[in-house]
């Protein structure tokens, strides 16, 4: 009997140290050293990216504020559209924020000096009123800020603004244009626009050859469409020449447009090539002389001209004559011919030396000379 209840104790003490070994029961043992400190730990924490505007190194591609508001109706302000539709007869009134502030809008305005058209700088911001709209006055009104240091002003690329007008007239569906046939240059090295412009967005455009008479597809890769533009050529080639127009339909009606020459260049873009040349180069006392200086050039680019001649001190009395005129060379090819002549009369000792002419375009100047001497 004494056996089994020694041998009972003997299990029941076994099973109480195997349920301690699985569980130690809280606070029952004393605390090691540094046991309740926060212990190091290898685990890979991502670090904590702060937001953007919390970031010290600047963005380096600012981004670009739009600083065009357009003023509707009892005093209410609303940031224009990238496009708008109004109807012609409408009044017009765009603000920039700023204290000098610059515009661009349609050429049209400038051209005709349009008392319509009023840009005046308040304190702080700039305005534009348009009154009574028309067909016309379709395109682009952009603004941007100044920032100038004494005289001298450039633009901030990061405060603009624009819209793109389409005033939308009865019976006009193109853009008018001030005459009924137009020349369109084609230079192979750049675009040609042929601008075609409508007042209305939703209008479908086709391009057409007049002879022989077919429609020029705007396939994307020769021709595109730009609706505030007109028919784009991508890279005009000598094939592209001949008179074409346009035709755009919208809300059932149709209409055509002026017709456009387009002409092939064949004078390359650059500074003018330049000659001079003189009537004779030994010239005896009283004799009456001409020095001319000739360009052949894009034929849309201007060409201006400037003389050094022997007896300019002493002024001597020249006459100086600037002409210009298209010439076609086949294939279509055209050129501009540019020319001054510098005429002197009753030549004396004092007209001997160098005759010097300079010529300037866009794209820069060339100087040339030529001798005449005293015989």
């Amino acid at each position: 009997m004494r056996v089994w209840l020694l041998l009972g104790v003997l299990l029941v003490h076994a099973a109480l140290e195997d349920v301690a070994g699985q569980h130690p029961p809280k606070n029952k043992h004393p605390k090691e050293p540094g046991e309740n400190k926060i212990k190091p730990t290898n685990k890979k924490v991502k670090p904590k990216i702060p937001k953007i505007k919390d970031r010290d190194s600047p963005d380096p591609t600012p981004k670009t504020q739009s600083i065009m508001i357009q003023v509707m109706d009892k005093g209410l302000f609303q940031k224009p559209d990238a496009t708008l539709s109004l109807t012609a007869g409408q009044n017009v009134e765009l603000r920039c924020k700023g204290n000098k502030i610059g515009w661009s809008y349609p050429a049209y305005l400038d051209t005709f000096k349009d008392p319509r058209l009023s840009v005046k700088q308040q304190e702080r911001y700039g305005q534009l009123i348009l009154v009574n709209a028309t067909a016309a006055d379709t395109g682009e009104f952009s603004c941007w800020l100044q920032l100038c240091d004494g005289y001298v002003c450039r633009k901030d690329e990061t405060k603009t603004g624009s819209t793109y007008i389409f005033f939308t007239e009865k019976g006009e569906l193109f853009v008018p244009s001030p005459s009924y046939f137009d020349v369109v240059y084609l230079n192979p090295d750049r675009q040609a626009v042929v601008p075609c412009r409508v007042t209305v967005l939703s209008a479908k455009v086709t391009l057409h050859r007049e002879f022989p008479a077919k429609e020029i597809p705007a396939n994307g890769t020769d021709i595109v469409y730009d609706v505030k533009r007109g028919f784009v050529y991508l890279q005009p080639h000598s094939d592209h020449q001949g008179v074409v127009y346009c035709k755009a339909e919208a809300g059932g009606k149709s209409q055509i447009s002026v017709k456009y020459q387009l002409l092939y260049v064949e004078v390359p873009s650059g500074p003018p090539s330049t000659t001079i040349s003189a009537s004779s180069n030994k010239v005896k006392g009283g004799d009456d002389i001409s020095v001319l200086c000739t360009v052949l050039g894009e034929p849309h680019v201007e060409v201006e001209f400037r003389w050094i001649y022997p007896g300019q001190k002493d002024e001597r009395p020249v006459t100086i004559q600037d002409s210009w005129r298209l010439i076609h060379r086949g294939l279509g090819h055209t050129t501009r011919i540019s020319q001054s002549v510098l005429a002197v009369e009753d030549f004396e000792t004092i007209d001997a030396g160098y005759y010097i002419c300079t010529a300037q375009n866009l794209q820069g100047q060339t100087t040339v000379a030529t001798t005449i001497e005293f015989s």
